[in-house]
Protein backbone atom coordinates (compact mmCIF):
# COMPACT_ATOMS: atom_id res chain seq x y z
CA UNK A 1 0.00 0.00 0.00
CA UNK A 2 1.50 3.59 -0.57
CA UNK A 3 1.95 5.97 1.48
CA UNK A 4 -1.73 7.34 2.49
CA UNK A 5 -3.24 6.42 -0.51
CA UNK A 6 -6.51 8.40 -1.25
CA UNK A 7 -9.35 6.78 -2.09
CA UNK A 8 -12.86 8.63 -3.48
CA UNK A 9 -15.90 7.08 -2.23
CA UNK A 10 -18.76 8.19 -3.86
CA UNK A 11 -22.33 6.79 -3.25
CA UNK A 12 -25.87 9.23 -2.77
CA UNK A 13 -26.46 7.19 0.01
CA UNK A 14 -25.55 8.89 2.69
CA UNK A 15 -24.91 6.28 5.75
CA UNK A 16 -23.31 3.84 2.92
CA UNK A 17 -21.39 6.50 1.90
CA UNK A 18 -19.80 7.71 5.47
CA UNK A 19 -19.78 4.08 6.42
CA UNK A 20 -17.38 2.97 3.74
CA UNK A 21 -15.64 6.01 4.61
CA UNK A 22 -15.06 5.80 8.24
CA UNK A 23 -13.82 1.68 7.70
CA UNK A 24 -11.36 2.70 5.56
CA UNK A 25 -10.11 5.45 7.28
CA UNK A 26 -9.69 3.45 10.29
CA UNK A 27 -7.26 0.99 7.61
CA UNK A 28 -4.92 4.10 7.03
CA UNK A 29 -6.54 5.55 4.30
CA UNK A 30 -7.45 8.99 3.28
CA UNK A 31 -10.94 9.04 2.22
CA UNK A 32 -13.07 11.58 0.47
CA UNK A 33 -16.90 11.33 -0.10
CA UNK A 34 -18.73 12.41 -2.94
CA UNK A 35 -22.51 12.03 -2.74
CA UNK A 36 -23.30 12.34 -7.02
CA UNK A 37 -21.38 10.96 -10.03
CA UNK A 38 -20.79 14.99 -11.28
CA UNK A 39 -19.02 15.93 -8.25
CA UNK A 40 -17.03 12.77 -8.03
CA UNK A 41 -15.51 13.65 -11.84
CA UNK A 42 -14.16 17.13 -10.54
CA UNK A 43 -12.06 15.31 -7.81
CA UNK A 44 -10.93 12.25 -10.36
CA UNK A 45 -9.85 15.19 -12.61
CA UNK A 46 -8.02 17.07 -9.65
CA UNK A 47 -5.71 14.45 -9.82
CA UNK A 48 -5.11 13.22 -6.40
CA UNK A 49 -6.63 10.77 -5.88
CA UNK A 50 -5.57 6.76 -5.86
CA UNK A 51 -8.37 4.82 -6.00
CA UNK A 52 -12.18 5.34 -6.64
CA UNK A 53 -14.96 2.99 -5.13
CA UNK A 54 -18.57 4.47 -6.51
CA UNK A 55 -22.35 2.89 -6.61
CA UNK A 56 -23.25 2.10 -9.91
CA UNK A 57 -26.90 4.09 -9.71
CA UNK A 58 -26.56 7.57 -8.56
CA UNK A 59 -28.00 11.13 -10.08
CA UNK A 60 -25.93 13.45 -12.33
CA UNK A 61 -23.83 11.04 -13.67
CA UNK A 62 -24.18 7.37 -13.20
CA UNK A 63 -21.24 5.32 -12.00
CA UNK A 64 -21.23 3.74 -15.46
CA UNK A 65 -20.39 7.16 -16.76
CA UNK A 66 -17.87 7.89 -13.78
CA UNK A 67 -16.40 4.61 -14.67
CA UNK A 68 -15.98 5.27 -18.06
CA UNK A 69 -14.76 9.36 -17.92
CA UNK A 70 -12.24 7.96 -15.65
CA UNK A 71 -10.82 5.55 -17.66
CA UNK A 72 -10.37 8.37 -20.78
CA UNK A 73 -9.00 11.17 -18.28
CA UNK A 74 -7.06 8.93 -15.51
CA UNK A 75 -5.76 6.02 -17.61
CA UNK A 76 -4.52 3.35 -14.97
CA UNK A 77 -6.76 4.34 -11.90
CA UNK A 78 -8.04 1.59 -10.78
CA UNK A 79 -12.34 1.98 -10.31
CA UNK A 80 -14.41 -0.61 -7.96
CA UNK A 81 -17.96 -0.78 -8.12
CA UNK A 82 -20.92 -0.90 -5.85
CA UNK A 83 -24.38 -1.76 -6.73
CA UNK A 84 -27.61 -3.05 -5.09
CA UNK A 85 -28.92 -4.14 -8.15
CA UNK A 86 -25.86 -5.88 -9.46
CA UNK A 87 -26.46 -8.45 -12.23
CA UNK A 88 -23.93 -10.31 -14.59
CA UNK A 89 -24.74 -7.85 -17.18
CA UNK A 90 -23.92 -4.53 -15.19
CA UNK A 91 -20.82 -6.88 -13.96
CA UNK A 92 -19.80 -7.71 -17.16
CA UNK A 93 -20.19 -3.82 -18.31
CA UNK A 94 -18.22 -2.49 -15.84
CA UNK A 95 -15.42 -4.62 -16.11
CA UNK A 96 -15.62 -4.34 -19.88
CA UNK A 97 -15.11 -0.29 -19.59
CA UNK A 98 -12.22 -1.17 -16.77
CA UNK A 99 -13.59 -1.69 -13.33
CA UNK A 100 -10.82 -3.45 -11.25
CA UNK A 101 -13.41 -5.47 -9.64
CA UNK A 102 -17.54 -5.44 -9.15
CA UNK A 103 -18.94 -6.01 -5.19
CA UNK A 104 -22.69 -6.03 -4.65
CA UNK A 105 -24.33 -4.29 -1.54
CA UNK A 106 -24.68 -4.70 1.22
CA UNK A 107 -20.59 -4.76 1.09
CA UNK A 108 -18.49 -6.88 2.65
CA UNK A 109 -16.00 -5.17 4.85
CA UNK A 110 -13.47 -8.02 4.57
CA UNK A 111 -13.50 -8.31 0.98
CA UNK A 112 -13.37 -4.92 0.05
CA UNK A 113 -10.41 -4.47 2.01
CA UNK A 114 -8.81 -6.99 -0.31
CA UNK A 115 -10.15 -5.60 -3.34
CA UNK A 116 -8.56 -2.18 -1.98
CA UNK A 117 -5.41 -3.26 -1.51
CA UNK A 118 -4.92 -5.47 -4.54
CA UNK A 119 -5.99 -2.71 -6.58
CA UNK A 120 -3.56 -0.30 -4.96
CA UNK A 121 -0.77 -2.75 -5.48
CA UNK A 122 -1.43 -3.27 -9.11
CA UNK A 123 -1.38 0.20 -9.29
CA UNK A 124 2.23 0.69 -7.48
CA UNK A 125 3.52 -2.37 -9.62
CA UNK A 126 1.94 0.05 -12.27
CA UNK A 127 3.87 2.79 -11.63
CA UNK A 128 7.18 1.33 -10.93
CA UNK A 129 7.11 0.24 -14.52
CA UNK A 130 6.14 3.32 -15.93
CA UNK A 131 8.78 5.28 -14.02
CA UNK A 132 10.99 2.07 -15.31
CA UNK A 133 10.05 2.62 -18.72
CA UNK A 134 10.81 6.51 -18.63
CA UNK A 135 14.03 5.82 -17.23
CA UNK A 136 15.22 3.28 -20.06
CA UNK A 137 14.21 6.19 -22.47
CA UNK A 138 15.89 8.75 -21.02
CA UNK A 139 19.03 6.66 -20.95
CA UNK A 140 18.80 5.59 -24.56
CA UNK A 141 18.28 8.95 -25.76
CA UNK A 142 22.29 9.48 -24.16
CA UNK A 143 23.58 6.43 -24.87
CA UNK A 144 23.30 2.76 -25.29
CA UNK A 145 24.39 1.72 -21.76
CA UNK A 146 21.97 2.12 -18.96
CA UNK A 147 22.45 1.31 -15.50
CA UNK A 148 21.81 3.76 -12.53
CA UNK A 149 24.12 2.03 -9.65
CA UNK A 150 26.54 4.01 -8.19
CA UNK A 151 29.23 1.78 -10.45
CA UNK A 152 27.55 2.64 -13.57
CA UNK A 153 27.25 6.73 -12.75
CA UNK A 154 31.22 6.06 -11.92
CA UNK A 155 31.58 4.46 -15.62
CA UNK A 156 29.37 7.07 -17.20
CA UNK A 157 31.40 10.18 -16.06
CA UNK A 158 34.77 8.50 -16.89
CA UNK A 159 33.42 8.30 -20.39
CA UNK A 160 32.41 11.99 -20.25
CA UNK A 161 35.83 12.69 -19.40
CA UNK A 162 37.45 10.17 -21.64
CA UNK A 163 35.48 9.93 -24.70
CA UNK A 164 36.55 13.58 -26.39
CA UNK A 165 40.52 12.81 -25.97
CA UNK A 166 42.94 10.73 -27.97
CA UNK A 167 43.57 8.17 -25.56
CA UNK A 168 43.49 4.18 -25.70
CA UNK A 169 41.10 2.80 -23.42
CA UNK A 170 41.33 -0.60 -21.90
CA UNK A 171 37.90 -1.75 -20.85
CA UNK A 172 38.02 -4.59 -18.73
CA UNK A 173 35.56 -6.83 -17.03
CA UNK A 174 33.59 -10.50 -16.90
CA UNK A 175 31.98 -11.96 -20.28
CA UNK A 176 28.84 -10.78 -20.51
CA UNK A 177 28.84 -7.47 -18.63
CA UNK A 178 28.41 -4.72 -21.86
CA UNK A 179 32.62 -4.09 -22.87
CA UNK A 180 31.59 -3.61 -26.23
CA UNK A 181 28.84 -1.17 -25.10
CA UNK A 182 31.59 0.84 -23.68
CA UNK A 183 33.87 0.89 -26.04
CA UNK A 184 30.13 1.98 -28.86
CA UNK A 185 30.16 4.91 -26.17
CA UNK A 186 33.40 6.36 -26.22
CA UNK A 187 33.11 6.46 -30.10
CA UNK A 188 29.90 7.94 -30.26
CA UNK A 189 30.62 10.69 -27.63
CA UNK A 190 33.91 11.59 -29.38
CA UNK A 191 34.83 13.75 -31.94
CA UNK A 192 35.56 10.56 -34.36
CA UNK A 193 31.76 9.70 -34.09
CA UNK A 194 31.90 10.69 -37.87
CA UNK A 195 34.25 8.41 -38.56
CA UNK A 196 34.38 4.62 -38.97
CA UNK A 197 33.80 2.22 -35.81
CA UNK A 198 35.49 -1.15 -36.75
CA UNK A 199 35.05 -3.99 -34.24
CA UNK A 200 37.75 -7.06 -34.18
CA UNK A 201 36.69 -10.14 -31.88
CA UNK A 202 40.28 -11.69 -31.73
CA UNK A 203 39.20 -14.84 -29.75
CA UNK A 204 36.93 -15.51 -32.92
CA UNK A 205 39.83 -15.38 -35.53
CA UNK A 206 42.46 -17.98 -36.12
CA UNK A 207 46.08 -16.76 -35.46
CA UNK A 208 46.56 -17.53 -39.46
CA UNK A 209 44.13 -14.80 -40.42
CA UNK A 210 44.36 -12.44 -37.60
CA UNK A 211 47.40 -10.80 -39.06
CA UNK A 212 45.42 -10.36 -42.27
CA UNK A 213 42.83 -8.93 -40.84
CA UNK A 214 44.15 -6.90 -39.01
CA UNK A 215 46.84 -5.17 -41.46
CA UNK A 216 45.07 -6.46 -44.93
CA UNK A 217 47.43 -8.65 -47.31
CA UNK A 218 48.92 -7.62 -51.15
CA UNK A 219 47.34 -9.64 -54.26
CA UNK A 220 49.52 -12.84 -53.82
CA UNK A 221 50.89 -12.65 -50.47
CA UNK A 222 49.39 -15.84 -49.60
CA UNK A 223 47.04 -18.97 -51.25
CA UNK A 224 44.00 -17.77 -51.94
CA UNK A 225 44.88 -14.12 -51.84
CA UNK A 226 43.56 -13.62 -55.18
CA UNK A 227 43.21 -9.41 -54.67
CA UNK A 228 44.82 -6.60 -52.54
CA UNK A 229 42.40 -6.08 -49.40
CA UNK A 230 42.39 -4.06 -46.26
CA UNK A 231 42.81 -4.70 -42.71
CA UNK A 232 40.91 -3.34 -40.19
CA UNK A 233 43.23 -0.77 -39.18
CA UNK A 234 43.52 0.82 -42.46
CA UNK A 235 39.32 1.00 -42.57
CA UNK A 236 39.35 2.44 -39.06
CA UNK A 237 41.48 5.22 -40.43
CA UNK A 238 40.12 8.70 -38.75
CA UNK A 239 37.90 6.52 -36.25
CA UNK A 240 37.88 4.29 -33.36
CA UNK A 241 39.02 0.30 -33.97
CA UNK A 242 37.86 -2.04 -31.22
CA UNK A 243 40.30 -4.93 -30.56
CA UNK A 244 37.59 -7.36 -28.34
CA UNK A 245 39.10 -9.95 -26.09
CA UNK A 246 42.64 -8.68 -26.53
CA UNK A 247 44.51 -10.87 -24.34
CA UNK A 248 43.77 -13.72 -27.07
CA UNK A 249 46.17 -12.50 -29.75
CA UNK A 250 49.94 -14.14 -30.23
CA UNK A 251 53.41 -12.02 -29.48
CA UNK A 252 53.79 -11.75 -33.28
CA UNK A 253 50.46 -9.70 -33.77
CA UNK A 254 51.21 -7.12 -30.30
CA UNK A 255 54.93 -6.47 -31.53
CA UNK A 256 52.37 -5.23 -34.96
CA UNK A 257 50.41 -3.84 -32.74
CA UNK A 258 52.39 -1.98 -30.98
CA UNK A 259 54.23 -0.68 -33.86
CA UNK A 260 50.89 1.07 -35.44
CA UNK A 261 50.35 2.45 -32.29
CA UNK A 262 53.96 4.26 -32.01
CA UNK A 263 54.80 4.81 -35.44
CA UNK A 264 50.93 5.47 -36.59
CA UNK A 265 51.83 3.45 -39.91
CA UNK A 266 52.16 -0.37 -40.97
CA UNK A 267 52.56 -2.89 -43.76
CA UNK A 268 49.91 -4.68 -45.36
CA UNK A 269 50.93 -9.05 -45.15
CA UNK A 270 52.71 -9.31 -48.49
CA UNK A 271 53.30 -5.81 -49.25
CA UNK A 272 56.18 -3.08 -48.97
CA UNK A 273 54.58 0.50 -48.93
CA UNK A 274 53.67 1.85 -45.93
CA UNK A 275 50.09 2.59 -44.92
CA UNK A 276 49.65 5.99 -42.58
CA UNK A 277 46.47 5.59 -40.30
CA UNK A 278 44.82 7.82 -37.91
CA UNK A 279 42.88 5.60 -35.38
CA UNK A 280 41.66 5.72 -31.27
CA UNK A 281 42.10 2.24 -30.10
CA UNK A 282 39.85 0.64 -27.62
CA UNK A 283 40.87 -2.77 -26.37
CA UNK A 284 38.91 -5.29 -23.89
CA UNK A 285 39.57 -8.36 -22.11
CA UNK A 286 37.69 -10.62 -19.66
CA UNK A 287 41.17 -11.47 -18.73
CA UNK A 288 43.76 -10.18 -16.01
CA UNK A 289 46.42 -8.50 -18.39
CA UNK A 290 48.68 -7.79 -15.44
CA UNK A 291 48.66 -10.95 -14.65
CA UNK A 292 49.38 -12.03 -18.24
CA UNK A 293 52.45 -9.46 -18.56
CA UNK A 294 53.89 -10.96 -15.09
CA UNK A 295 53.56 -14.72 -16.42
CA UNK A 296 55.16 -13.90 -19.73
CA UNK A 297 52.49 -14.13 -22.24
CA UNK A 298 51.38 -10.50 -22.89
CA UNK A 299 53.99 -7.69 -23.91
CA UNK A 300 54.49 -4.90 -21.18
CA UNK A 301 55.05 -2.61 -23.32
CA UNK A 302 51.56 -3.13 -25.08
CA UNK A 303 49.91 -3.26 -22.00
CA UNK A 304 50.80 -0.07 -20.91
CA UNK A 305 50.37 1.58 -24.20
CA UNK A 306 46.84 0.10 -24.31
CA UNK A 307 45.81 0.49 -20.47
CA UNK A 308 46.34 4.65 -20.53
CA UNK A 309 42.90 4.41 -19.32
CA UNK A 310 41.28 1.67 -17.56
CA UNK A 311 37.43 1.34 -17.52
CA UNK A 312 36.28 -1.47 -15.66
CA UNK A 313 32.86 -2.73 -16.03
CA UNK A 314 31.46 -5.02 -12.54
CA UNK A 315 29.69 -8.11 -12.70
CA UNK A 316 25.61 -7.77 -12.57
CA UNK A 317 25.95 -8.79 -9.25
CA UNK A 318 28.13 -6.05 -8.03
CA UNK A 319 25.69 -3.72 -9.17
CA UNK A 320 21.86 -5.13 -8.62
CA UNK A 321 20.42 -1.94 -8.81
CA UNK A 322 20.83 -1.52 -12.76
CA UNK A 323 18.83 -5.08 -12.88
CA UNK A 324 15.31 -3.96 -12.63
CA UNK A 325 16.05 -1.04 -15.39
CA UNK A 326 18.21 -3.49 -17.50
CA UNK A 327 15.30 -5.93 -17.26
CA UNK A 328 12.58 -3.42 -18.58
CA UNK A 329 14.74 -2.04 -21.32
CA UNK A 330 15.25 -5.65 -22.43
CA UNK A 331 11.54 -6.54 -21.93
CA UNK A 332 10.55 -3.56 -24.58
CA UNK A 333 13.51 -4.47 -26.85
CA UNK A 334 11.69 -8.08 -27.36
CA UNK A 335 7.74 -7.54 -27.05
CA UNK A 336 8.19 -4.45 -30.11
CA UNK A 337 10.55 -7.33 -32.25
CA UNK A 338 7.35 -9.87 -31.44
CA UNK A 339 4.64 -7.13 -31.80
CA UNK A 340 3.59 -7.89 -27.83
CA UNK A 341 1.97 -5.95 -25.44
CA UNK A 342 4.07 -6.36 -22.38
CA UNK A 343 3.61 -3.60 -19.27
CA UNK A 344 5.64 -5.28 -17.00
CA UNK A 345 6.59 -7.75 -14.48
CA UNK A 346 4.32 -9.18 -11.35
CA UNK A 347 5.77 -8.67 -7.97
CA UNK A 348 7.18 -12.39 -7.79
CA UNK A 349 8.75 -12.03 -10.97
CA UNK A 350 10.14 -8.57 -10.47
CA UNK A 351 11.50 -10.37 -7.31
CA UNK A 352 13.20 -13.39 -8.83
CA UNK A 353 14.85 -10.99 -11.50
CA UNK A 354 16.29 -9.18 -8.61
CA UNK A 355 17.73 -12.10 -6.29
CA UNK A 356 19.08 -14.44 -9.13
CA UNK A 357 22.84 -13.90 -8.95
CA UNK A 358 23.24 -13.68 -13.31
CA UNK A 359 26.49 -15.47 -13.47
CA UNK A 360 26.33 -14.73 -17.13
CA UNK A 361 25.75 -11.20 -16.30
CA UNK A 362 23.76 -8.68 -18.50
CA UNK A 363 23.57 -11.21 -21.31
CA UNK A 364 22.21 -13.99 -19.66
CA UNK A 365 19.55 -11.25 -18.50
CA UNK A 366 19.30 -10.40 -22.03
CA UNK A 367 18.52 -13.79 -23.22
CA UNK A 368 16.18 -14.22 -19.96
CA UNK A 369 13.89 -11.50 -21.40
CA UNK A 370 13.81 -12.81 -24.68
CA UNK A 371 12.36 -15.83 -23.05
CA UNK A 372 10.04 -14.21 -21.32
CA UNK A 373 8.78 -12.60 -23.63
CA UNK A 374 8.15 -15.44 -25.65
CA UNK A 375 6.62 -17.39 -23.10
CA UNK A 376 4.34 -15.04 -21.53
CA UNK A 377 0.26 -14.81 -22.54
CA UNK A 378 -0.43 -11.36 -20.40
CA UNK A 379 0.49 -7.89 -20.17
CA UNK A 380 2.77 -8.44 -16.82
CA UNK A 381 5.68 -11.53 -16.80
CA UNK A 382 5.05 -13.97 -14.36
CA UNK A 383 7.72 -16.11 -12.72
CA UNK A 384 5.81 -18.92 -14.33
CA UNK A 385 7.28 -16.87 -17.59
CA UNK A 386 11.01 -17.12 -16.54
CA UNK A 387 13.51 -19.27 -17.53
CA UNK A 388 14.05 -22.76 -15.01
CA UNK A 389 16.82 -21.47 -13.48
CA UNK A 390 15.14 -18.51 -12.34
CA UNK A 391 12.39 -20.37 -11.10
CA UNK A 392 14.34 -22.50 -9.04
CA UNK A 393 16.27 -20.07 -7.39
CA UNK A 394 13.23 -17.93 -6.56
CA UNK A 395 11.49 -21.70 -4.88
CA UNK A 396 14.88 -21.92 -3.19
CA UNK A 397 15.07 -18.41 -1.80
CA UNK A 398 11.10 -18.87 -0.33
CA UNK A 399 11.24 -18.55 3.42
CA UNK A 400 9.00 -20.77 5.75
CA UNK A 401 6.70 -18.88 8.46
CA UNK A 402 5.43 -21.58 10.83
CA UNK A 403 1.91 -22.32 10.97
CA UNK A 404 0.14 -20.69 13.95
CA UNK A 405 2.20 -17.62 13.76
CA UNK A 406 0.49 -14.02 14.30
CA UNK A 407 0.78 -11.58 11.77
CA UNK A 408 2.80 -9.86 13.49
CA UNK A 409 5.32 -12.50 13.90
CA UNK A 410 4.45 -13.34 9.98
CA UNK A 411 5.01 -9.45 8.87
CA UNK A 412 8.36 -9.61 10.83
CA UNK A 413 9.91 -12.99 8.56
CA UNK A 414 8.97 -11.75 5.50
CA UNK A 415 10.54 -8.15 5.96
CA UNK A 416 13.22 -9.68 7.86
CA UNK A 417 14.38 -12.76 5.26
CA UNK A 418 13.45 -9.95 2.35
CA UNK A 419 15.61 -7.26 3.58
CA UNK A 420 18.37 -10.23 4.02
CA UNK A 421 18.01 -11.92 0.88
CA UNK A 422 18.66 -8.10 -1.21
CA UNK A 423 21.45 -7.98 0.72
CA UNK A 424 20.17 -5.46 3.37
CA UNK A 425 19.10 -3.12 0.96
CA UNK A 426 16.10 -0.92 2.49
CA UNK A 427 14.82 0.69 -1.03
CA UNK A 428 15.11 -2.44 -2.83
CA UNK A 429 12.81 -4.49 -0.19
CA UNK A 430 10.60 -1.74 0.05
CA UNK A 431 9.98 -1.95 -3.78
CA UNK A 432 9.31 -6.00 -3.73
CA UNK A 433 6.92 -6.27 -0.76
CA UNK A 434 4.79 -3.07 -2.24
CA UNK A 435 5.03 -0.76 1.06
CA UNK A 436 6.95 2.54 0.84
CA UNK A 437 10.30 3.12 2.48
CA UNK A 438 8.69 5.13 5.05
CA UNK A 439 6.59 2.40 6.21
CA UNK A 440 9.25 -0.14 6.42
CA UNK A 441 11.64 2.02 8.60
CA UNK A 442 8.43 2.17 10.92
CA UNK A 443 8.78 -2.01 10.84
CA UNK A 444 12.34 -2.47 11.26
CA UNK A 445 12.38 -0.05 14.22
CA UNK A 446 8.76 -1.82 15.42
CA UNK A 447 10.40 -5.29 15.13
CA UNK A 448 13.54 -4.16 15.97
CA UNK A 449 15.58 -5.87 13.01
CA UNK A 450 18.99 -3.53 12.01
CA UNK A 451 21.88 -4.36 9.04
CA UNK A 452 24.29 -5.28 12.06
CA UNK A 453 21.74 -8.35 12.30
CA UNK A 454 21.44 -9.19 9.01
CA UNK A 455 25.31 -9.69 8.44
CA UNK A 456 25.42 -6.68 6.16
CA UNK A 457 26.63 -3.07 5.90
CA UNK A 458 24.39 -0.07 5.68
CA UNK A 459 22.31 0.12 3.46
CA UNK A 460 20.59 2.61 1.53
Amino acid sequence: MAERSVILVADDEKNIREGLAEALSLEGYRVIQAADGEAALKLVEAGDIDLVITDLRMPKLSGGELLKATASRRPGLPVIVLTGHGTIEDAVAAMRSGAFDFLTKPVNLDHLSLLVKRSLATQELARKNRELEAEVEAQRRTSSIIGTSSEMRRIFELLRRVAPTRANVLVSGESGVGKELVADAIHNLSPRREGPFIKVHCAALAESLLESELFGHEKGAFTGAAARKKGRFELADGGTLFLDEIGEINQTVQIKILRVIQERSFERVGGEGTVEVDVRIVAATNRDLKKEVDEGRFREDLYYRLNVVNIHVPPLRERRDDIPILAMSFLREFAEENGKAIEGFDAKARQAIYAHAWPGNVRELRNCMESAVVMTRGPLVTVDDLPPSIRRDAAESSMNVPAGSSIADAERIIIKETLLALGGNKSRTAEVLGIGRKTLYQKLEEYGIGSERLGAGPAP
